[in-house]
């Protein structure tokens, strides 16, 4: 341990793949090299709330439906909060991300800050993103500090592959440098697809997928994207790609191809990296897409593993990472540096709420 004070945080977190959940994570931390996750509770929500924040996607300005969805998304978060019985001297809240353009310098994660710190009797920090943007950062991804942190004592180069509504890998090399950005696609796409043309939230294992035959011309025009041409830092908006391109094929086709793109676009991202990492340790909902998982080896051509093999709970590693941000901002310690998002110059963010 640094010597230094070590702070209880909560870590809120609900993903843009809209997987109708919002994940509680409790953790020990000085905001620097230590790291102590004690307990981590999901808690789903129902379809109807996905609905209302789904209409909210690409939105700019405030409106009745973004003034609903963010109180809904306040009221999810302040009863996962009280039913998870964590108590913390800070709460790290993300939000819900409805709209991500930081090339126009715009990002926006509505949720109600100064009423979760009232409700639950505990201070918070959100708005994690804005500061970055407005400096000319990406504003994303801001979990590579808390990946680099947790994988200190792990053999380098190595990889942590997060597939949530958008998948992004921070690569830590042997000298401790780090560098991360987001690959492309995730869950967002397949997800939104699933429901679209079979009514459900996800692919299961990615059973529908393995059925399919993949569009390979698809995949090719897709990875000729100008997103793949640039160098990282970089990021994306989960709406970067329109489902239209594989509305001619059928659901199985569908899923294999977009199962593939996401798989591609790891590769590529690899591709770019300074150096080969040893692995790729994957956390996130995708990790549980066994057909994911298994075109990502096969591309890569690495040990493609879920980070528990690292012990991590890969279910926990976003909502953790917030809460370890949470402190970070309350030091006013950088959550970003120019490696990682793109900002000039390694820059402190969120917002801080008291209690009362």
């Amino acid at each position: 341990m640094s010597g230094e004070k070590v702070y209880r945080a909560i870590g809120l977190m609900s993903g843009t793949s809209l997987d109708g959940e919002i994940d509680v994570a409790l953790i020990e931390t000085d905001g620097q090299g230590f790291v102590k996750p004690l307990d981590f509770k999901p808690f789903p929500y129902d379809i109807s709330a996905r609905d209302k924040v789904r209409a909210c996607f690409g939105k700019r300005e405030p409106d009745a439906g973004v003034a609903e969805a963010e109180k809904l998304v306040t009221d999810l978060h302040i009863a996962a909060v009280k039913a998870s019985g964590f108590e913390a001297e800070i709460i790290g809240f993300h939000g819900q991300t409805i709209t991500h353009a930081p090339d126009e310098k715009f990002t926006w994660q509505i949720g109600d800050g100064a009423r979760l710190a009232a409700e639950t009797g505990m201070d918070v920090i959100c708005d994690f993103r804005s500061n970055d943007v407005a400096l000319g950062g990406q504003g994303a991804p801001l979990i590579p500090l808390y990946h680099a942190a947790m994988m200190a004592k792990m053999d380098k180069p190595v990889g942590i592959l997060n597939l949530g509504g958008v998948a992004n890998i921070t690569f830590v090399g042997n000298a401790g440098e780090i560098l991360a950005f987001d690959t492309g696609p995730a869950n967002a796409l397949m997800d939104d697809f699933m429901l679209r043309h079979m009514g459900a939230a996800f692919d299961r294992d990615g059973r529908l997928a393995r059925q399919g035959q993949v569009d390979e011309a698809m995949v090719a025009a897709f990875l000729r994207d100008v997103h793949f041409a640039k160098s990282g830092p970089k990021s994306l908006d989960r709406n970067q790609w329109d489902l239209k391109m594989v509305d001619h094929l059928n659901a199985a086709d569908g899923m294999a191809t977009l199962a593939e793109m996401s798989a591609a676009a790891v590769n590529a991202g690899i591709a770019s990296l300074p150096a080969r990492p040893g692995a790729i340790y994957v956390c996130g909902g995708g990790r549980k897409n066994a057909y994911v998982m298994e075109r990502l080896g096969v591309i890569t051509g690495l040990p493609v593993l879920p980070i528990e093999q690292a012990g991590w709970n890969g279910d926990a590693t976003e909502a953790e990472g917030f809460a370890y941000l949470a402190v970070r901002s309350l030091l006013k310690l950088p959550i970003s540096l120019p490696s990682t998002t793109g900002v000039p110059e390694p820059a402190a963010g969120g917002i801080y709420h008291r209690k009362s």
